[in-house]
């Protein structure tokens, strides 16, 4: 620990991103990245965006991207915010919203980063366990707090919370804000940004990285009531004002514009997911429902960190969370292209062989 450290620094556990190894001839099936580029639309966006222009600082204000996807949600641009990645919107959301005398609520078994965020803006917070099933039990949340978030399907386990619940919860919770975290609710869940003109307390934050294949990109925004929106924004301006570059801004918009390949995009790895699923039940796994991009499996009495390290000397990487206990025999598996689910399938064959 360094002399130099601040107190807060000293004080801070860090989120630990999934591992992004620099090994070639990997099945990467780890942090939930779409295992199919993006758009063409979206290359030829990228390259007409190379110019003298890159000399000029961006749009501060992100104006025409914030307009598509105002217009792609059925709603203005005020309700609009943008950021680097889904991961720095949720930082300003903290910071902006979510920092008051109550502890804000959130799952047991969830992002990571949400304890961390806390720790840094120094939030109190409280961690509501999942229930049996592995499921956000709303029922549980219907008490005093200072905010509520978690992610809608929920990760690392996938499952959905439906709309009409999240509605309930928005009624019974008029006092604070209650955000949901939809990275990824295109591949099977039911979207709650049409709440947002009934309820000013909801916020819905959204990234590119998953259905869009923008990864590589840190794109990410929130829809919310426009007071909402410009606490977003009073952060930001305070933070960084120039969030999104131009080619981050360009590509972003011409992977929204282009419908039909995001829906062709998601259908696919819907189809391989189900695939994966029927597969790893055939080998005797317990598969918890999902409505993301990937699955949480496990083999009942076998450790999920022996499966996973038996699958990396195959060179397949998965992720596996040693805590909580509860699901440390659990693997979260990223739903790849066929061939890779079919790789993986066939690996983990011959090791329970």
């Amino acid at each position: 620990m360094s002399r130099y450290w601040s107190k807060v620094v000293q004080g801070l556990t860090p989120y630990v991103p999934g591992e992004q190894p620099k090994l070639a001839n990997l099945i990467k099936l780890n942090t939930n990245e779409c295992p199919y580029g993006p758009s063409r639309r979206v290359l030829e966006a990228l390259r007409a965006e190379v110019g003298d222009t890159l000399r000029l600082y961006p749009d501060p204000e992100s104006s025409r991207l914030r307009e598509t996807i105002a217009r792609h949600v059925k709603l203005t641009p005020a309700h609009v915010f943008v950021g680097n990645g889904s991961d720095e919107v949720l930082a300003h959301v903290f910071l902006g919203l979510l920092k008051h005398d109550r502890p804000v609520l959130f799952p047991d078994i969830s992002y990571s980063f949400y304890p961390v965020y806390c720790g840094l803006y120094d939030i109190e917070f409280e961690q509501v366990p999942l229930n049996a099933r592995f499921e956000i039990a709303i029922d549980d949340y219907l008490k005093p707090n200072g905010g509520i978030v978690f992610p809608n399907p929920n990760a690392p386990t996938g499952c959905l919370v439906p709309v009409a619940e999240i509605e309930r919860l928005l009624r019974a919770n008029a006092h604070s804000v209650v955000v949901v975290d939809e990275a990824y609710v295109d591949f099977g869940g039911e979207s709650a940004v049409p709440l947002v003109q009934r309820y000013p307390n909801l916020l819905v934050t959204h990234t590119l990285s998953k259905s869009r294949a923008l990864a590589g990109l840190r794109v990410g925004f929130a829809v919310g009531h426009p007071e909402l929106i410009e606490a977003l924004v009073r952060v930001k301006d305070s933070f960084n004002s120039y969030p999104l570059d131009r080619f981050a801004q360009a590509g972003a918009v011409a992977a929204i514009e282009d419908d039909a390949y995001f829906r062709a995009m998601c259908a696919k790895v819907i189809s391989t997911r189900g695939k994966l699923v029927a597969d790893l039940q055939a080998l005797g796994f317990e598969v918890l429902p999902s409505a993301a991009n990937f699955v949480f499996a496990r083999l009942p009495g076998r450790d999920g960190g022996e499966l996973a390290a038996k699958l990396r000397e195959r060179s397949i990487i998965v992720r596996h969370f040693r805590k909580p206990q509860r699901i440390a025999e659990f693997m979260r598996i990223t739903v790849g292209s066929d061939e890779q689910c079919a790789a993986l399938a066939e690996a983990l064959r011959d090791i329970l062989r």
